[in-house]
């Protein structure tokens, strides 16, 4: 049996929006339609089937134009996941089956998403350094190519398929500098596909200019105020991925199976309205990030703002997204700290959400160089379009007492 369900009315403070959002209202009115007026498959040549089908290139339209790319290069899948394993199999195999399993012929950074990073590692790549903030180290992105190419001049290995950047960090919310990433791979690797997870950064950015350089970009609905179930493949231009999913030949063959209409729908109302929100929201938002962040680095000894970049205002949070605050605290446990502050209605999360719900080290903390025992008390806060002033309160008014009573030898 699962646990009791908990209203989003009773919550006091929900701060784990990288996990999920909760879905815009606005996208639930637009969803329900669907699930029994206008019920039809789409793969239909009847008059309720072409509404259904109306509604996906509708959807198509809208998410096209916010993304910056054509109708014909959106793909609609079932998440994010699905999306990255799209991009990073379906680029490695496009044209080229027997390059499965080669190493070295599929590139992404120590900190990606495991929705890119499993694939990378199950096909032999490689992974490439960040820095202490997370961003990809340029000189060593530059150096595995280099090496790449040149056991490709040498008859060694075919070269590299695709690089994997994500636009914005799950866990820590670093930023990461694709125009300069998708310069070294034009120049370094110029018949590489260049793939960018957006998941995290699709609230936050203008996601149409920062990922104007991929050739591929993921995303989810459920990020953005849209519901579970729905993602997005952008393939530009005559890039070619091969399917993993074979049937019907929905989604230009890329992605066949009857597509989820009334998920698809919702999706694009929630990029709509998350797009025009996005400026004055990210403000609103950076405002009680930081005011979350400032209120427990005075008021909890032995915390440390994750990847921070110091100035003479104080941490530079610029490099990251507004809606993310990652800490880790010395001498506690996350997995106990998390235990209390749910106690007292303050939902978040250690890392990255798994399907499991287990704790585990975080690669991204140990690619950062994050010293063991300090990311072992790590603590992700994300908030998002319904994150309230009154959450940040009542989360500064909880944490503090839950560290100090775990330090006393608490639980």
């Amino acid at each position: 049996m699962g646990g009791p369900a908990v209203s989003l009315a009773s919550v006091s403070a929900y701060l784990d929006h990288a996990a999920t959002t909760p879905m815009r209202p606005e996208a639930v009115d637009a969803m329900l339609p669907f699930l029994d007026v206008r019920f039809a498959n789409p793969s239909g040549a009847h008059r309720m089937a072409r509404d259904a089908r109306r509604a996906i290139d509708d959807a198509r339209d809208e998410v096209a134009e916010l993304v910056g790319a054509h109708p014909r290069e959106v793909v609609f899948t079932s998440g994010g996941t699905e999306s990255d394993n799209l991009a990073v199999f379906g680029a490695a195999r496009a044209g080229a089956p027997a390059i499965t399993v080669a190493g070295g012929t599929v590139v992404c950074s120590a900190v990606e998403h495991h929705a890119v990073l499993d694939p990378v590692e199950s096909l032999g790549g490689c992974t490439v350094a960040v820095d202490a903030s997370g961003r990809v180290d340029l000189d060593d992105l530059a150096a595995v190519l280099e090496q790449e190419a040149a056991r490709e001049a040498a008859g060694e290995g075919p070269g590299v398929r695709i690089v994997s950047v994500m636009a914005a960090n799950n866990e820590v919310g670093t930023i990461q500098p694709l125009v300069e990433v998708a310069d070294a791979v034009r120049r370094l690797a110029p018949h590489a596909v260049l793939h960018t997870d957006a998941v995290q950064a699709f609230c936050w950015t203008d996601v149409a200019a920062l990922t104007a350089v991929a050739d591929l970009v993921s995303l989810s609905a459920h990020k953005f105020g849209g519901p579970k179930g729905v993602g997005v493949l952008v393939a530009k231009g005559d890039i070619t991925v091969a399917p993993r999913q074979l049937g019907g030949g929905q989604e230009r063959g890329l992605r066949s199976g009857t597509q989820n209409v009334a998920g698809i729908v919702a999706a694009a109302t929630a990029a709509r309205l998350t797009a025009e929100a996005r400026p004055v929201e990210v403000e609103r938002v950076a405002k009680l990030r930081d005011r979350l962040l400032d209120g427990l680095l005075a008021s909890v000894p032995g915390l440390v703002e994750t990847g921070a970049v110091g100035g003479a205002a104080g941490p530079d949070r610029r490099h990251r997204v507004a809606g993310t605050a990652h800490v880790c605290i010395e001498g506690v446990e996350s997995e106990a700290l998390l235990y209390l502050l749910e106690r007292s209605e303050v939902y978040a999360s250690a890392a990255s959400s798994c399907s499991s719900g287990a704790m585990e080290t975080s690669h991204v903390l140990a690619a950062m160089g994050v010293a063991p025992d300090l990311r072992g008390g790590s603590l992700r806060l994300s908030l998002g379009w319904s994150t309230t002033d009154a959450e940040i309160d009542h989360a500064l008014a909880v944490l503090p007492a839950a560290v100090e009573h775990l330090r006393a030898g608490g639980l």
